[in-house]
């Protein structure tokens, strides 16, 4: 599915660049960007395997660990399945104890299926993993599957449709969809410039890029509380592609996420969320650190 890309001027003139895009990923019909790789890796898992699991495949169980966008598109594309197919598939979805209370709920409204259910545990990736261990159900975790990369291919294809494009800014928790982008550019030709964004409460892959070059506040929390993979398995990929492509890695705190939030109000008259809001801080740090654009700069808007 495509979302809207479009230019703001009035957001440009305030950034003092000439010309930045909004990629709606929030306007996916799966609710975020997640609806790029959970529907693929359902759908084709469900059909195709592989036949080296414990489970033998195809798949008919699915479990998932999630702060949230994750579960939102996996309810989404097992819902659609189900009630287009007579081979029926399940969903167990496990959360933990401190998951946004409005992400909860939207969670809850959302699941029509006896087939989902919904868990708050704990240790939601433990008890993710050891269900997959077991060979119970399939994990749909984007952090270690190469198939959630092609996810991504076809959002790069999108974004290569903007002409001259120089820098795109990522809201980054795991880095799957900064490395799917990145290996689609390479693909595609493009040179645009990598940037991700990510907290000060959860930052490993901008560690792995500044070797501590730059001084981070650490924090507990974040407003952005989507990012949340402490562990970052793709950060030395994930770093390779941002230093090929000159881009950067940025950390945002609590104040600039909602000073990016308001000017996102004043200039778009548009609403984001936390968690999309830290493409726009990355984007004026880039600026304040020197970079230089004189092309179109996008901004991942990336969901709840």
């Amino acid at each position: 599915m495509k979302t809207i890309q479009q230019s703001y001027p009035e957001l440009a003139e305030a950034l003092n660049i000439p010309e930045v895009y909004l990629k709606r990923e929030d306007q996916h019909k799966y609710g975020s960007h997640k609806g790029r790789s959970i529907p693929l890796m359902i759908k084709k898992y469900s059909k195709e395997g592989p036949h080296t699991s414990t489970i033998g495949g195809p798949f008919a169980n699915f479990v998932i660990s999630s702060s949230g966008n994750a579960a939102l598109a996996a309810i989404h594309a097992i819902q659609a399945h189900n009630r287009n197919n007579d081979n029926k598939l399940t969903l167990k979805i496990f959360i933990g104890q401190n998951i946004n209370p409005e992400k909860l709920k939207t969670l809850i409204n959302l699941i029509e299926d006896p087939n989902i259910t919904l868990s708050q545990v704990e240790n939601p990736k433990q008890t993710a993993f050891l269900i997959d261990k077991e060979g119970q159900a399939k994990n749909l975790r984007q952090s270690t599957d190469e198939l959630a990369l092609e996810g991504y291919i076809e959002l790069a294809e999108e974004l290569n449709k903007i002409p001259n494009l120089e820098a795109i800014f990522i809201p980054t928790s795991s880095g799957t969809t900064a490395e799917g982008l990145g290996l689609a550019f390479n693909k595609l030709n493009c040179g645009a410039q990598i940037h991700i964004v990510q907290t000060t409460a959860c930052h490993p892959i901008i560690n792995q890029i500044s070797n501590n070059k730059y001084q981070i506040t650490n924090t507990e929390t974040s407003l952005a509380d989507a990012i949340v993979d402490q562990v970052g398995h793709r950060k030395e990929k994930v770093a390779e592609i941002i230093k090929n492509s000159k881009g950067a890695g940025w950390v945002a705190n609590d104040e600039e996420i909602l000073e990016a939030i308001e000017l996102l109000k004043n200039t778009c008259k548009i609403k984001i969320s936390t968690n999309s809001a830290l493409a726009i801080v990355g984007l004026k740090k880039a600026i304040t650190n020197g970079f230089k654009f004189s092309g179109p700069v996008v901004c991942l808007i990336t969901g709840q």
